[in-house]
């Protein structure tokens, strides 16, 4: 169950700066002129999920497989894109395609990094909604609205300014973290007063925006969290798995995942109760611990 969020914003704020860390590598162009990207970077980004770790270690595997988010960086807009500007309709078209829009406003000063249109992160952001508006209003389909996408917005800032509104996010200091270990990464953030990175936030907070939930499934072989929409029914979920696990559904097996861990795993919840039969009804919740019997 895919979920992709485009990051749109004016030209040289930072979007394919924080799209590279993002991914922990170079892939998109990052220039200091307008238009450096013009056709639109993907890449797939791992959803942050500490419970993993601790399922993986109660089983004993190695394995941990992520939930994932795809991020799609989409080259900058300007004033007048509705109307062609820019290869305004080109990236526009690029928008309709994902599920979230995440805006990245230019929070930042320097002086070395060309302000192409932009003028405030108060200003940009009128500006690229305007522009969403009006090729919503010279569309002739009227489904999939970009005004109607849910949306994010973020702030690229300087490292000294990361308490706020919004999700605050400085690109450089990202750009710089996403070398380190993880490890290091944790001590440089404890050495500013940061628990978590920006980035990892930007990613919990995509995934929330567009009402996905993770169930968890811990087995010898690996423990793993699997996407879900909020308010899916067992079925459903347990089609994520295998599309012919829908139908062949029975019931499910369910606990919590601190029970989970806290009685070492399917037969200590068992045996202290905590160990759930639920049928076609049950609506999943967000780390439910799952095994599901399905029938031949």
């Amino acid at each position: 169950m895919s979920l992709k969020v485009g990051i749109v914003g004016l030209p040289n704020v930072g979007k394919s700066t924080l799209f590279n860390a993002l991914l922990k590598r170079q892939q998109a162009l990052v220039a200091n002129y307008p238009f450096a990207t013009i056709e639109p970077n993907v890449g797939v980004v791992e959803v942050p999920d500490e419970r993993l770790a601790k399922l993986a270690e109660v089983v004993g595997t190695n394995k941990i497989v992520y939930a994932t988010v795809e991020f799609v960086d989409i080259a900058g807009l300007v004033k007048g894109a509705a109307a062609g500007e820019g290869l305004g309709n080109k990236f526009l078209s690029h928008i309709r395609e994902v599920d979230v829009i995440c805006y990245v406003l230019r929070d930042f000063n320097d002086e070395n990094v060309i302000r192409s249109g932009s003028i405030s992160p108060k200003d940009d952001l009128e500006i690229l909604k305007m522009e969403l508006e009006l090729a919503d209003l010279d569309s002739k389909e009227k489904v999939n609205l970009l005004a109607n996408k849910p949306e994010i917005i973020v702030y690229n800032t300087d490292e000294n300014n990361l308490t706020g509104e919004g999700v605050r996010i400085c690109a450089k200091l990202e750009s710089e973290l996403a070398l380190l270990s993880n490890d290091e990464q944790k001590e440089y953030l404890g050495q500013l007063g940061i628990k978590e990175s920006g980035l990892d936030k930007l990613i919990r907070k995509a995934y929330e925006t567009f009402g996905r939930i993770s169930f968890l499934t811990a087995v010898e072989i690996e423990a793993r969290a699997w996407t879900i929409d909020r308010g899916i029914k067992a079925p459903a979920a347990a089609g994520v798995i295998h599309t012919d696990f829908t139908k062949k559904f029975i019931k499910a097996k369910v606990t919590s995942f601190n029970d989970f861990v806290k009685y070492g795993g399917w037969k200590g919840v068992s045996e202290k109760g905590k160990l759930r039969l639920e049928g076609r009804d049950y609506v999943m919740q967000d780390g439910d611990v799952v095994e599901f019997m399905i029938g031949s």
